[in-house]
C-alpha cells in the first residue's frame, strides 16, 4: 500500500478521466469541485493521507452536507464523485479498504422533468421571426430545432461541426456524454430547416462550427441558455427554461406518440434504460391530469 495524500490522488484521478476515460471537461470538472469540496472537510479535520479516511469521515461529510440544507440529490451526486475517487484508490492499492463500501446515497423522490407542449414550441418559432433579422432568426430555428427535433443535450449541441451533418441520409453523428458517438435521425421538417440556415453561412471546410455567434467563435453553453431562456420565458411559465426542457420534451411527445421506449433510449444517448423510463412516468402524469380535467368519472 502506498501513502497518498487526498490532493495528490485527486489530480491523478482528474488526470486518468480526461486522458484514458476521454470525459468530457464538464464531467472533469464536476467530480474536481465535489472532491475538492470533500478534502476541505478533511484538511479541517486534520485529515490530510487517503489511508486516514474512515467510513465515519464520510458520514460526519454527509452530516455537515445536511447541515448546509443540500438538496438529497446534490448530496448523492457528491457521494458518487467519492465512490469515483476511492474506486480509483483501491484499483491503484492507495487503500486496501474503501471507506463508502457501505455508505449508500440518502433516498430521493425523484421529481418529473418539466415539458412544453407542442403549441408553446411552435409560439417560439414565431417570435423568433418576429424578433430577429432573417438570418439570426434562421439561426435560431435551427438550433431550437435540433435541441426539441434531435433531442440533443446542450454539451452535444455546441460541440456540432458541418462534417456531423449527414443530410443525405437524414442522420447527425453525436458526440455524447464519454466521447460516445451515436446516429441521431433528422426528421424532414427539420432538415428543411437546416437546409434554410445552411444557404445563409459560408462554409470553407467541413471541420468548422455549425453554429457560431456573430464573433465568429463556436457558440457555447451559456449563449444556448440565454437564448432559450429568453422564448420559453415568453411562451410557458415552467420553473425550469434550460436547453434541457427541449430534451425532455422531445422524449415525453415521443413515448407520448407510442415511440418504442428503446429506440427513445438511443435516440437521447442513455446508457441506462432507468434513465429514459422516467419519461414514462411523465406520459402517464400528463394522461392522468387530462382525465381528471375532462373525465365526468374524475
Amino acid at each position: 500500500m502506498e501513502y497518498k495524500k487526498l490532493n495528490d490522488v485527486l489530480d491523478e484521478l482528474l488526470t486518468e478521466l480526461s486522458g484514458v476515460n476521454r470525459a468530457s471537461n464538464n464531467t472533469v470538472q464536476a467530480y474536481k469541485k465535489d472532491i475538492e469540496q470533500f478534502i476541505s472537510f478533511c484538511n479541517e479535520k486534520g485529515i490530510i493521507y487517503l489511508s486516514d479516511v474512515k467510513e465515519k469521515t464520510i458520514k460526519n461529510f454527509i452530516m455537515f452536507l445536511s447541515s448546509e440544507k443540500s438538496e438529497k440529490t446534490t448530496i448523492s451526486r457528491k457521494l458518487s464523485s467519492l465512490r469515483k475517487l476511492f474506486e480509483y484508490a483501491i484499483k491503484n492499492n492507495f487503500i486496501d479498504f474503501n471507506p463508502i463500501m457501505k455508505i449508500q446515497n440518502p433516498k430521493v423522490k425523484r421529481k418529473l422533468p418539466s415539458t412544453l407542449n407542442l403549441d408553446s414550441y411552435l409560439e417560439i418559432y414565431k417570435l423568433i421571426t418576429k424578433e430577429n433579422e432573417n438570418l439570426e432568426a434562421k439561426k435560431l430555428i435551427a438550433i431550437f430545432e435540433l435541441l426539441y427535433g434531435c433531442a440533443l443535450r446542450v454539451s452535444e449541441l455546441c460541440s456540432l461541426n458541418i462534417e456531423n451533418l449527414d443530410m443525405p441520409n437524414e442522420t447527425l453523428r453525436v458526440i455524447g456524454k464519454g466521447s460516445k458517438t451515436r446516429i441521431v435521425p433528422i426528421g424532414k421538417k427539420s432538415i428543411e430547416v437546416l437546409k434554410e440556415y445552411l444557404n445563409t453561412i459560408e462554409i470553407t471546410n467541413n471541420k468548422q462550427p455549425l453554429f457560431t455567434k456573430n464573433n465568429n467563435t463556436r457558440i457555447d453553453r451559456f449563449y444556448v441558455y440565454e437564448k432559450v431562456k429568453k422564448y420559453i420565458s415568453q411562451v410557458s411559465d415552467i420553473e425550469k427554461k434550460s436547453p434541457h426542457i427541449l430534451r425532455h420534451s422531445a422524449a415525453t411527445h415521443m413515448l407520448d406518440n407510442e415511440a418504442d421506449i428503446l429506440a427513445v433510449k438511443e435516440i437521447l444517448g442513455h446508457e441506462n434504460l432507468s434513465t429514459t423510463q422516467i419519461y414514462t412516468h411523465v406520459s402517464i402524469e400528463r394522461l392522468k391530469r387530462s382525465y381528471k380535467k375532462a373525465h365526468p368519472k374524475s
